[in-house]
This record gives C-alpha cells, structure tokens and sequence, in this order.
C-alpha cells in the first residue's frame, strides 16, 4: 500500500484536493440555496411555499447520479450551456462546475429539511414578538427565527456535509478528476484491489473525521437553552 501511495502521491493530494473543493464549493452554495428553499417552505405565500414543496420533493427523490449527468448531458451537451469559457481546458473547467451545481441542488433539499425542522423548534412567541415590534415576515425570519434555527441544527448540517463530502464520488461520472476517479483509474491498471480501496477508504475518513468531530463540539458549544 505504501508503495503505491508514493507511486501515486501527486495524483492522490491533485485528486483529493479536487474533493475538497468540490465539496466546499458545493457546500456554499447548496447552505445558500437551503436557506431561501427553506424560508419559502414556511412563507405565508401559498405559491412560495408550493415551489418549495415541490423542490424538496423532486430533488430529494431523485437519484444524485441521474441529476449530475442532466447538468453535462442536458445542459452543456443538448443545450449548448457553459459555465466556462473557451479554451485547452474548458471541457474539464465546465464539467467541474456542472458538478458543483448537480451537487448543490441536490445537497440544497437536505439542508432545507434539516433547516426548517430547526425552524419548527423556535417556539412560536418568539415569531409573535418579532411581529409585534413591527418585524416584516423577512425581517423576523432573519433577525429571529433563522440564528436560532441554525443553532438548534448545526449536527444535522453537519451530517449532511460529510454525506456531500462522500456524494463528491458521484462526480466522476462526468470525467471529474476526483478520488474516485483516480481510484477506478487505479484500479484498471494495479493488481491491488484491497490496498488502493484502503487507501482511498482512509482518505475519506481523514476528511469526514474531522468534520464529524468539529460539529459535534459546535452542536455543544452552541446549542440552544429550553
């Protein structure tokens, strides 16, 4: 095993790190995404809160697979959409970011539910107050009901980082040159089955450990009193 972790070592830092970022990027974006889906989940707005019904539904239902060939398939390769612009390594760049928007509106449903379950527990005098002061439903959602919600699910957003994290593997099915990718690659060419499954299963527990371990104390640190 570790003569091919140095037989492969820039391959493997290059192919990690091309985890991280899609992870964080993604985690970004779909924390962004869940916020708004989350907030027309419970907006006076019967057509908000349909629509946000609706996403929820489609998106959490769907296969994460299925979502992320549309983005290349559907987007870049029918419908001639690009996230980047011309150039020697634009097929890579847009299949990149075709990822990180499948990974993004799929992992986005799940901090939606995670959310609004947060949302539920802020009991409902606090909501009362905020429009007693005169607070716009937008206004109290921000200044009131989300820090608290946000604070009462920081384990569950947690949890679903590190399922984003491992999600990130489905990347390669549109030729993203991420651990997975390099692992299948691996694979094809070494007579070590067991020992390159090892080394990529390590790498991604020194990646979701630590996460697992940070949002555990902050979930403690921060929890909120009832």
């Amino acid at each position: 095993m570790f003569d091919l972790i140095s037989q492969y070592d820039d391959q493997l830092v290059d192919a990690f790190w091309l985890t991280i970022k899609l992870t964080a990027y993604s985690a970004v974006l779909a924390l962004i995404l869940g916020t708004v889906i989350a907030a027309m989940r419970v907006s006076p707005i019967p057509i908000a809160r349909w629509f946000g019904t609706a996403y929820v539904t489609v998106f959490r239902n769907t296969p994460l697979t299925l979502i992320i060939v549309f983005c290349q398939i559907g987007l870049y390769t029918s419908l001639g959409l690009r996230l980047a612009g011309a150039g020697p390594t634009s097929l890579m760049e847009n299949n990149f970011r075709f990822a990180v928007l499948g990974l993004s509106v799929y992992t986005a449903a799940f901090v939606c539910e995670s959310l609004r379950s947060g949302i539920n527990t802020v009991p409902l005098g606090q909501s009362e107050a905020g429009r007693s002061l005169g607070f716009t439903f937008t206004q109290n959602l921000r200044l009131v009901v989300l820090p608290q919600a946000f604070r009462a699910v920081i384990a569950p957003l947690g949890s679903v980082l590190i399922a984003l994290t491992k999600n990130s593997t489905i990347a390669s099915a549109i030729t993203v040159a991420e651990a997975s990718f390099l692992m299948a690659k691996m694979i094809e060419t070494e007579a070590a089955v067991i020992e390159i499954g090892a080394i990529f299963a390590i790498g991604f527990i020194i990646l979701t450990l630590p996460m697992g371990l940070l949002f555990g104390w902050l979930a403690k640190r921060y929890e909120v009193a009832r």
